[in-house]
């Protein structure tokens, strides 16, 4: 796709607007629609926004930031790539976009241009990374002014499929006309809890599906005058929402290894190769600190619980469901395409790009410095005694929004990955959310984060 094409296909679908959308430090979609008759002109020069948009947080404040406030301005740049037509939203089109200076160079508050950095550090190590997402949501709906799920239905039953399948189909009709392949749909365990796995796909690309998917789904559910929710936790007494991250690092075109997938050995057990397990190393090293990106809001660390399925122990295993990476069984056939690994510690609180870039990141410094994971668990590590696992070497995922930015405020490679004006502007958003809900009874904080993500 190229500007041509976006103007194009965006008078023949008769669109109104397109909007320009990205993804903030709180982890919330925003973003400025432009009308058609003006799209030409916009695509090059971008919609204005203000610097302090990167220090607005998720409860509608704005954290002290220096250089992010009234004075000074970025732009929205779209990549044409990344138009669709929005079938939930009549006359109305999207674009992902990039923050760009008015110097014409990225923003280095960018979430977007960061995973692109992290992508070009892969290149010059002859590596490329792809990603695919597990999207956890619940469908509810507004009974006597309190938000309850929509049916009563059972884990992975047949009734669950049933009692939604309309809404369920229109979503899925609406990704695919959007251009998202959906590999698999069930329902979950949660009542009215529904789960969406999408195709894999460069890094780039996954991180704007995420965002995509995220849209789609609430659009379409409303459609039905139903609520989506990926709240990380939208209802106290049921189980949380994930959004699992599925990775894996290929052979860069060009490489040696061109088209391999390298965390593929079939010697290896689980055909696991020495360097996926140096990518285990890195993210286990910072695991404390990545989840203060990948698990973004106060309302994660109430998921993040012992026995839950969700992980909140620094461990890996082979399809071990409690540890933070889990190493899924290949598929029959298709071992060397399928071996990937799973990040558990992951919601839709965090922003996609963030989220990727920092695993790279992590995964990454693992690479480099040949950092061992140890043994793979094999039972549930919230079995261990404390001091088995202080033995093994097994950590406890933070319990808090602010004990995880703690971590992350002490991890020099992180905070160095994200650059100076990134690293400070997250943090400082993330803890104004946090003090946010601190005298706040609990009921607010589950009530806001649900209609937040």
């Amino acid at each position: 796709m190229n500007a041509q094409d976006v103007v194009r296909q965006a008078h023949e679908a008769n669109l109104r607007l397109v909007r320009f959308l990205y993804c903030d430090n709180g982890g919330i979609i925003r973003g400025k629609a432009t009308h058609t008759s003006k799209l030409p002109t916009r695509i090059q020069e971008g919609i204005g926004q203000t610097l302090a948009m990167q220090a607005f947080t998720g409860v509608e404040t704005l954290a002290p930031v220096q250089g992010m406030g009234p004075v000074g301005e970025f732009r929205l740049i779209p990549d044409p790539n990344t138009f669709v037509v929005l079938p939930y939203a009549p006359g109305s089109g999207s674009m992902m976009c990039d923050m760009i200076r008015l110097d014409g160079k990225p923003w280095e508050a960018c979430p977007r241009t960061f995973l692109k950095r992290m992508m070009a550090r892969l290149t010059e190590q002859g590596m490329r990374a792809e990603a695919a997402i597990e999207h956890e949501f619940y469908l509810a709906r507004e009974e006597n002014g309190k938000n309850v799920p929509a049916d009563h239905s059972l884990c992975y039953s047949s009734t669950g499929l049933d009692d939604q399948a309309e809404v369920i189909d229109a979503i899925l009709e609406a990704l695919e006309s959007e251009g998202v392949s959906i590999e698999l749909f069930h329902t979950e365990l949660g009542p009215a809890q529904q789960e969406l796995s999408i195709q894999r796909a460069d890094v780039l690309r996954a991180a704007d599906n995420v965002c995509l998917v995220r849209e789609t789904v609430r659009g379409v559910a409303r459609s039905f005058n139903l609520l989506a929710t990926f709240s990380p936790k939208p209802f106290p007494d049921q189980a949380g929402s994930g959004a699992h991250i599925h990775f894996s690092l290929w052979g860069n075109s060009g490489s040696q290894q061109a088209g391999k997938n390298l965390f593929y050995d079939p010697n290896q057990r689980g055909g696991l190769s020495q360097l996926g397990k140096y990518f285990i190393g890195g993210v286990l090293h910072h695991i404390r600190a990545l989840v203060a990106i990948t698990c973004g809001s106060p309302n994660s660390y109430h998921r993040l619980l012992p026995h839950f399925w969700s992980s909140a122990y620094g461990a890996y295993g082979f399809d071990n469901r409690e540890g933070a990476i889990r190493v899924p069984s290949p598929f029959w056939g298709r071992e060397a395409e399928s071996i990937n690994l799973e990040l558990k510690p992951s919601d839709h609180s965090g922003n996609p790009y963030l989220a990727l870039g920092s695993l790279l990141a992590a995964g990454f410094d693992g690479i480099q410095k040949k950092i061992d994971p140890g043994e793979a668990e094999e039972i549930d590590p919230g079995n261990y005694s404390d001091q088995e696992r202080e033995q093994r070497g097994i950590h406890r995922l933070p319990t808090s929004l602010d004990e995880a930015l703690d971590e992350l405020e002490a991890d020099e490679v992180l905070k160095e990955a994200l650059g100076p004006l990134l690293a400070t502007s997250y943090i400082a958003v993330k803890r104004n959310e946090s003090a946010f809900f601190k005298d706040k009874p609990l009921e607010e904080e589950f009530r806001q984060h649900f209609y937040k993500y």
